[in-house]
This record gives structure tokens, sequence and C-alpha cells, in this order.
């Protein structure tokens, strides 16, 4: 999952609580095709829905989650007359490197660069950022570095930026015990675990994240389809080891990860938001407040909604979305 670098899970307060209707539950799929287009290192499969000329929207997913976790978000924001792009992050999906040699790297820098690369290869100069978990932490990276491609930022589970020192600081027994497959991708135990049991794995985050979101089999395996991807395993590792300190990023990205090291504030229009049942490790509103210093408010959302914001509460982050 995304969260903060190894953070503290604490309960959050009740902040703008908010009546949504749940979805999730049914066997719908994004009725857009994907597309394919070279972008940086990559050749990123992306839906691109709604009127060419529509004001930008960008959503990015985290894992084990993948595009269609915005099925619902979608259609709200092609109606309220948004383009939206919701690309597969590298690992995800038809995303590919274009050159076999590529280090298959998840580290922060790198997944933000794909971002850009993507607008740029679809002329997109600004758009809304959106995203939970991975996607939430990249959305943020754009807005905190980059500033004029982002008109405005929607990220759950808040300020997600951090660089790897934090990733050495010990934790409380019980925040430690929240970070367990963390401790497990750092082994190759873990690697070969994960690899022979990714829909397995991927159904236990699911329902530990988002205890009371009750999707059903056709969901779950819509997805699941997404992580048959030939860089889905090293990706994931990488990701979670770079964290620790574990394994290096790549030279190029270096300068970009000592900025994000300071934690850069972000001045963009911003809406936080975060599921009344989220599961997942997240600190409360109040730690981060200060990471933003324009115009800013946080939502909670009421009515069993975990980790998989967009997914189990689709008109309430369609709402930031339009409304940030």
């Amino acid at each position: 999952m995304g969260g903060p670098a190894r953070s503290e899970p604490r309960p959050d307060p009740e902040e703008h609580p908010m009546d949504d209707n749940r979805s999730g539950t049914g066997s719908a799929a994004l009725p857009e095709t994907v597309r394919q287009v070279d972008a940086g290192v990559l050749n990123v499969g992306y839906v691109d829905a709604g009127p060419p000329d529509g004001p930008a929207v960008v959503l990015l997913h985290g894992w084990p989650y993948d595009i269609h976790s915005f099925v619902d978000v979608v259609p709200l924001l092609t109606d309220a007359g948004h383009r939206v792009v919701v690309p597969h992050i590298r690992g995800y999906g038809t995303t590919r490197f274009r050159s076999a040699d590529a280090v298959r790297n998840g580290q922060p820098a790198a997944m933000a660069l794909d971002i850009v690369a993507l607008m740029d290869a679809l002329g997109v100069e600004q758009a809304t950022l959106a995203g939970f978990d991975w996607g939430g932490r990249t959305a943020g990276v754009l807005a905190a570095l980059w500033p004029e491609r982002c008109r405005g930022l929607v990220a759950v589970s808040g300020y997600l930026i951090a660089g790897q020192d934090s990733g050495r600081v010990p934790l409380s027994p019980v925040a430690e015990h929240a970070w367990w497959y963390q401790y497990y991708f750092a082994t190759e135990r873990g690697r070969e675990g994960y690899a022979r049991n990714l829909a397995d794995f991927a159904r236990l985050i699911w329902r530990t994240a988002s205890p009371k979101w009750e999707f059903d089999d056709a969901t779950f395996d819509r997805s699941a389809a997404s992580w048959d991807n030939p860089d889905h395993v090293e990706i994931v590792i990488h990701n979670y080891r770079w964290r620790l300190g574990l394994v290096p990023g790549e030279p190029q990205y270096d300068d970009i990860e000592k900025r994000l090291a300071g934690k850069p504030t972000i001045a963009v229009p911003t809406i936080t938001l975060e599921g009344d049942a989220n599961g997942a490790p997240h600190l409360e509103p109040s730690v981060y407040r200060a990471q933003f210093t324009g115009r800013y408010e946080h939502r909670t959302v009421s009515g069993g909604v975990g980790h998989n914001l967009p997914q189990e509460a689709p008109r309430a982050f369609a709402d930031a979305v339009r409304e940030v």
C-alpha cells in the first residue's frame, strides 16, 4: 500500500463527514479502449475519456489495485466535461518498458517522471492530479516539484512524500506490525511468495485495508488481470526495498529524491480525503496539514469507506476532483 513511509497507524478524526453511495461491488469495466503511447522509458497503457478539449484530469491508482479503481469516477468526471486520463502505472496492465535493459525501478521519482512524460506525450500542459496509495504519492510529488503542471491535487491519505531516511526510523511494535508486508518483501522468500501468490496476497490486502468493502469476485478478478505483467513483481519488490534503503535507486533520480527527502510543501489547491474505515497505515490529517500552503481542505468520507476510496466512494472522490 502507499501510506506514509513507515507511519504510525492512527485513527482519523471525523472532519467534514460525508454521506456517499458506496460502489465497487459489481463487475462493470471501463468502457473506453486502453490505448498505448510511448512516454519516456515506458510504452504506457491508458484510458483517455471525455472531451479532448476539456480540462484535464489524471487519475493514478495504487498497489495492489489498478485503473478500475476509477471505474465509477470516470463517467462522473466526463459527464462534467473533463478529459480524464487513467494510466496503468509501471508494472501494471499493458504498460511496458521500452528497453529490455531498463531497471525495473519502483522509486517515487521515477514513477513521478513517468506521469510528466505521459502528459507531454498526450499534449496535456496542465491537469488536476488525483490518486490514492502509490498514486496519491505520485500526484503529490508532481504537485510539489512541478506545480506548473498541476491545476489542483486530490490526495487520499494526505501527504505521502518521504525519503529513504524515514524508512530507517524504528516505530512502535503496533506500527511495525501494520507494515508486515514491507519486511516480508525485504526477503527473497517474500519475493518468491509474492510471485507465487499474487491473487491471494492482493485479496488479503484488499480485505485488511478496506474491511467493510464488500467487493465480489468479478470486481477482484477484473483488477487481478492487470498484475499479469512481466515487470509487476520486480517493481513492487524494488519499491518497498528502496523505502527501507535496502536497494539503491538510479543515479539520474538522486537530485529529485534529495528534494523529496526534504518534504517540500505543496502550494497548489488541494483536497485530502480519508475513509472512516481505512485499515491501511495512515496519519491523522493534523500531522500533514502544514505541508499544504495553498488553498486546502480535508474531508473524511463516512459510511465504512476503506483504503481504495475512489472505488468505494466514487462520488465523494469525483466531487473533490471537480471542486478542487
